[in-house]
């Protein structure tokens, strides 16, 4: 909101708003990990197979593509469990996963 859409949408923010939200999305993504992705489980809830927990979360943070490879990795880098997962809704859900995103990727580029 405030780096990508604001901007865009002619909205002032703040450099702390900026820091704020980053350090929020780092906390969830530790939490996404440590509670929602641990021990040996395929997807969210320990489930063999995408829930719409998955298909929703995933959604979500797709969205950080937007801002480009280097933002993306900053976030999601030390995350491995979450590359992990992403990828196997990413193949679990193909071809409709880059149909849904077919949009984001054309908004990345």
């Amino acid at each position: 909101m405030h780096t990508a859409l604001a901007p865009f949408l002619g909205l002032t923010t703040s450099h702390e708003a900026v820091k704020q939200a980053e350090k929020l999305v780092m906390q969830s993504l530790g939490v996404i990990e440590s509670v929602w992705l641990k021990g040996d489980a395929k997807f969210l809830l320990g489930s063999p197979q995408p829930s719409i927990a998955d298909l929703s979360l995933v959604c979500e943070i797709m969205q950080l593509e937007i801002f480009g490879d280097e933002v993306r990795d900053r976030f999601l880098g030390a995350h491995e469990r979450i590359l992990v997962w992403m990828d196997k809704v990413k193949k679990a859900t193909s071809p409709h996963f880059e149909e849904a995103h077919e949009l984001l990727f054309q908004v990345k580029k």
